[in-house]
């Protein structure tokens, strides 16, 4: 599979928001349980989004343009406080998630097989 050179990858992005902290001297803000925070506020502007629609409305949410920019800016939010949060812990969000899945394939196996 070709990297579609258009499309950002998650390290130069990890690095943008390191360097666009760092521009405006946010570091000392930038503290583990201050990351946490901003993450879990973001995430709940996300759920809010979906807050009170039916399961119907909830999967048609992207064809209105205008709730699908407050979406899509939400998930970048939550995007960015993780990818800030695992740069200040020096957690590699991809090789942790491989980690969980593998764990996940484990713990769950498919039914009828294993």
């Amino acid at each position: 599979m070709t990297r579609d050179p258009e499309r950002p990858d998650l390290a130069r992005l990890q690095r943008r928001l390191a360097d666009f902290a760092a521009a405006r001297n946010w570091q000392p803000y930038h503290t583990p349980k201050n990351l946490v925070a901003a993450l879990s506020v973001e995430a709940s502007e996300l759920v809010e989004i979906f807050q009170w629609l039916t399961p119907e409305q909830s999967a048609g949410v992207m064809a209105d343009p205008d709730t699908a920019h407050r979406v899509e800016d939400e998930v970048a939010d939550v995007l960015a406080y993780l990818l800030q949060l695992c740069e200040v812990l020096g957690v590699d969000p991809l090789a942790a998630l491989a980690a969980k899945i593998d764990r996940n394939e484990k713990r769950f196996p498919v039914p009828g097989e294993g």
